[in-house]
């Protein structure tokens, strides 16, 4: 399976914030849409950099950390894939990376996100139809 199946089922939907947003206004982002991590983009689908969860836990115990901009504290150095990559190769990037959110690009901008949690799904959804299949096989 490759990525551009994996983003055809979950949509291409991305949230992003500039880098000149306010740590309080990428929480707030955060918060308003239930997920870990935000690409940061300052315009035309292109990939700035990325910020999560774990790029903020070092300013929880800082005073003022509310007010930092989120170019102090992005990753800058993207992961990215493309959408013809196979979703194994992805699988084993974001293991050895370290990485739970990996932008998708295709011609140099952004078209969709993939998280481990979408890899996950798509792998126990394909092993259950594997499984379903075996089991219709000895059936008969």
């Amino acid at each position: 399976m490759r990525i551009d199946e994996v983003v055809r089922r979950k949509g291409h939907d991305v949230i992003t914030i500039r880098s000149d947003a306010t740590v309080a206004e990428l929480l707030d982002l955060l918060e308003q849409h239930h997920i870990g991590a935000v690409v940061v983009s300052d315009g035309d689908d292109r990939v700035d950099g990325i910020i999560s969860e774990r790029d903020l836990v070092p300013l929880v115990r800082e005073d003022g950390a509310g007010a930092r901009l989120v170019r102090e504290v992005m990753t800058r150095d993207v992961f990215t894939c493309g959408p013809e990559e196979e979703l194994e190769l992805i699988a084993r990037t974001m293991t050895d990376r370290r990485v739970r959110h990996l932008p998708v690009v295709k011609d140099g901008r952004m078209v969709a996100i993939v998280s481990i949690g979408d890899v996950v799904k798509n792998r126990l959804d394909e092993l259950q139809t594997e499984r379903d299949q075996l089991e219709g096989y000895v059936r008969g």
